[in-house]
């Protein structure tokens, strides 16, 4: 299961997929969830409002509102590296932990890419306890973010194949700016590869079967109105629309008692997180034993080997 990576992104990865090509990013994309939140152990800020960063995520806060809105900011297309990975998952539990704060708003600082999938310097040439430590990440940012007990709203500002696509999809809504030359969807296959059961899963709740099975075959990459269409995303409106848009929708998610729309969250989502769970260890294994393969490995050389290259 060779990643005839170079050859079949040249030729099948067009318009905004050269972008993501150069960038050196790698498509694919995952976390332990906790059910109830936490009691603030420091206390809220008296504040209204406040922020928090680093490198590559910007986290504000509106305690008037109860709304935090993260921006990925990993240039130049927010390839999923093992800091981001590890800092979305501590800052989803500091935003968990404030009791204030009831909604996030996921989007991007980047211009035209909400993210492009996982970052293939992580899976290259690295030790086998680093790919397991990467893989764990993964997960470990789906499990949480798709449990939320916050409302979590992706406003997809550019491109989101792959990691990005499962990032929008563990949401609660999706709003998509209205460019075609932007996409979303899970294409794994066009790499050679298979998108992992829990990625499915997620994308069948989404869509449901026969569309998942279509769109996952094929490695669909769906620009807004086909997205919209299928189901991927919630709604489509103008590029300078997302932000404003995002928070109008949350005001209607957040008029809902959390209890009742917390407890809804869980009966529909659990069964899906708890598949994971139960396999944790072995998709981790399988994972590594499938990236450090010498043909895994050689081809992801070819891959960086070209991208240098290209940035040449």
């Amino acid at each position: 299961m060779a990643l005839r990576v170079v050859s079949v992104l040249k030729r099948r990865l067009g318009g905004p997929g050269q972008e993501l090509l150069r960038s050196g990013s790698f498509l694919l994309s995952a976390t332990q969830h906790r059910l109830e939140k936490m009691p603030c152990s420091v206390g809220c800020p008296v504040t209204s409002r406040r922020s928090f960063s680093k490198s590559a995520l910007i986290v504000d806060v509106d305690h008037n509102l109860g709304i935090a809105t993260m921006k990925m900011n990993n240039p130049p297309v927010n390839s999923l590296s093992l800091e981001l990975l590890t800092n979305f998952v501590i800052d989803l539990e500091k935003l968990e932990n404030e009791k204030r704060c009831r909604g996030l708003i996921i989007t991007s600082a980047s211009p035209k890419i909400f993210s492009a999938g996982l970052d293939i310097t992580e899976m290259y040439g690295k030790s086998l306890a680093h790919y397991a430590e990467y893989w764990k990440a993964v997960q470990e940012l789906w499990l949480k973010l798709y449990m939320s007990n916050m409302v979590v709203i992706a406003a997809i500002n550019g491109s989101s194949p792959a990691g990005g696509c499962l990032i929008s999809l563990s949401g609660d809504y999706r709003i998509m700016a209205d460019n075609p030359k932007y996409t979303i969807g899970l294409n794994e296959t066009l790499l050679g590869i298979v998108a992992p059961f829990w990625f499915k899963d997620t994308l069948v709740n989404t869509i449901g079967n026969r569309a998942s099975e279509y769109a996952l075959q094929l490695g669909l990459l769906f620009p807004p109105a086909e997205a919209l269409r299928v189901g991927i995303v919630d709604q489509v409106v103008p590029e300078d629309k997302v932000q404003d848009t995002a928070l109008g929708v949350m005001s209607k998610w957040l008029s809902i008692p959390d209890h009742a729309r917390q407890l809804t969250k869980t009966m529909m989502r659990k069964p899906t997180t708890d598949r994971l769970l139960k396999q944790r260890e072995a998709d981790i294994k399988n994972f590594v034993s499938f990236i450090s393969r010498d043909s895994i490995q050689k081809s992801l050389h070819m891959y960086m080997k070209h991208l240098k290259e290209r940035k040449g």
